[in-house]
């Protein structure tokens, strides 16, 4: 067997939409199960609507999932001469042709089969045939390339993932190729593409399966070798409907924002139609290992934001605190919360591996951390709650001794014991105001371990606040 090649073609009309993403992830990981290669392809020849933005986003958002490509990116619109090469060949082959009809022309057309209840498909006015006398070249208007689709006759190909499929020729028409400004379209280039690349396996959405015929007889009307179509069902959204570029999807880049890790947001695109048993939570390595093509899903895949939570949920608690802690000062940054390089290498990754694990997203960890290095705003109704005039002595009590021990983790529990044992209280009488008025809040993890990482004159400023 030759080398595997896959390949991942976005357009840059738009940001990297989910859709895309899994399709590069299924791209990626086959070539990488197989020992392959992965190519970058930008189909940029929707010039009107393509922008550099979006192509820096999807070459940001490849990079965050750590979907290394192997070459590329590659531009469509740096090849536009080996089109035109090919398509001159397919002319000089008879295999394609000028069409001179004009928009309103094919307008009248298709609005006269609808009406005898015909499908609307192109009515072969400048496909030449033996004996046919062609209309004279009207002027001043600039004509499209057309490919002599077979009129009879049906494409069939073995689906990678549906199975058999099998669409007749009558069903397609003479697909224009070339647009009158020269431009190629997508079905055209694609296939010149994947030839030229060497193209031997193709994942993409299912809305492709229409595309599908045109460029097998393509491929076919070239002499080149056809890759293998793998045709992935679609993500649904909440509502139901799928999510697209238009409707619905969020952006890759805009999950890195919100404070998910690119190895949670492969592991759930992975099995976002895929499965490997009953394995909910995998490595990118053991990902690799199992990919192998089958066991994609036939039908469409729901998008479910809860599960995404909590399979970063998952991950956080897993990830290195050094790590975490980079991440957590990037987000804190965005708060105004800048800290000193020291700080986020020595101080932070403790507050991080002391709060992931009621995290689900950096995010939701920054805000957390921000409360030992920033100011904290204690709730009225939450203070008065718990801060009551009962357990003021205890609470000053407990200030005093704070300021007179070892500044370590035993030490502080020690003192919190010792006011217990004074003031004939449980552990949650003292703990929740003591925690409301450090923290904000009267939930928190060990209360030692926060007081610890507090600092002592944080802690001891806070308490005077009681």
């Amino acid at each position: 067997m030759s080398k595997i090649r896959t390949r991942i073609a976005p357009s840059p009309t738009g940001f990297l939409h989910l859709g895309t993403a899994r399709t590069a992830l299924y791209s990626w990981a086959y070539a990488r199960h197989f020992g392959g290669e992965f190519v970058l392809r930008i189909e940029d020849t929707d010039v009107a609507r393509s922008t550099q933005d979006s192509v820096d986003q999807i070459l940001a958002s490849m990079q965050w999932l750590g979907l290394e490509y192997d070459e590329g990116p590659i531009y469509q619109m740096q090849r536009l001469d080996r089109y035109k090469a090919v398509v001159d060949q397919l002319i000089a082959e008879g295999k394609a042709y000028y069409c001179y009809s004009t928009p309103e022309e094919l307008d009248a057309v298709r609005e006269a089969k609808k009406a005898r209840g015909e499908k609307p498909l192109y009515d072969g006015t400048w496909r030449p045939a033996p004996g046919k006398t062609l209309p004279p070249v009207p002027e001043g208007v600039k004509p499209v390339v057309r490919f002599c689709n077979p009129a009879d006759g049906d494409v069939t190909w073995d689906d990678l993932v549906k199975g058999p499929i099998t669409i007749n020729n009558r069903e397609i028409d003479d697909l224009i190729i070339v647009r009158t400004d020269g431009i190629p379209t997508y079905n055209f280039a694609v296939v010149v593409d994947d030839w030229d690349m060497q193209i031997t396996h193709v994942f993409r959405g299912d809305e492709h399966i229409n595309n599908t015929p045109w460029q097998i007889n393509i491929f076919n009307a070239l002499g080149a070798t056809l890759p293998q179509f793998g045709h992935c069902p679609v993500i649904l959204g909440d509502d139901g409907q799928k999510l697209s570029k238009r409707r619905g999807a969020v952006s890759v880049t805009a999950y890195e924002e919100g404070g998910y890790l690119p190895e949670a947001m492969l592991n759930y695109l992975a099995r976002l139609g895929w499965s490997h048993g009953d394995e909910e939570l995998f490595s990118r390595e053991q990902l690799v290992s199992w990919f192998d093509g089958t066991h994609l899903n036939k039908s469409p895949a729901q998008w479910d934001p809860a599960k995404l939570l909590w399979v970063n949920a998952q991950y956080i608690k897993q990830a290195d605190n050094t790590r975490l802690a980079q991440l957590v000062a990037v987000q804190l940054a965005k708060q105004g919360i800048s800290l000193s390089d020291d700080v986020i290498a020595s101080h932070l990754p403790l507050v991080c591996g002391l709060l992931k694990d009621r995290c689900d997203t950096t995010v939701a960890l920054a805000a957390w951390a921000a409360k030992f290095y920033g100011e904290v705003n204690v709730d009225a109704a939450e203070k008065a709650q718990h801060v009551t005039d009962a357990v003021q002595p205890a609470i000053a009590l407990l200030k005093d001794k704070l300021a007179a021990c070892a500044w370590d983790k035993a030490s502080i529990g020690a003192a919190i014991k010792e006011v217990l044992a004074a003031h004939g209280l449980k552990m949650p009488q003292l703990a929740m105001p003591v925690r409301v008025l450090v923290m904000g809040t009267a939930q928190t993890p060990s209360l030692d371990a926060v007081l610890e990482l507090s600092g002592r004159e944080k802690v001891i400023s806070r308490l005077a606040l009681g």
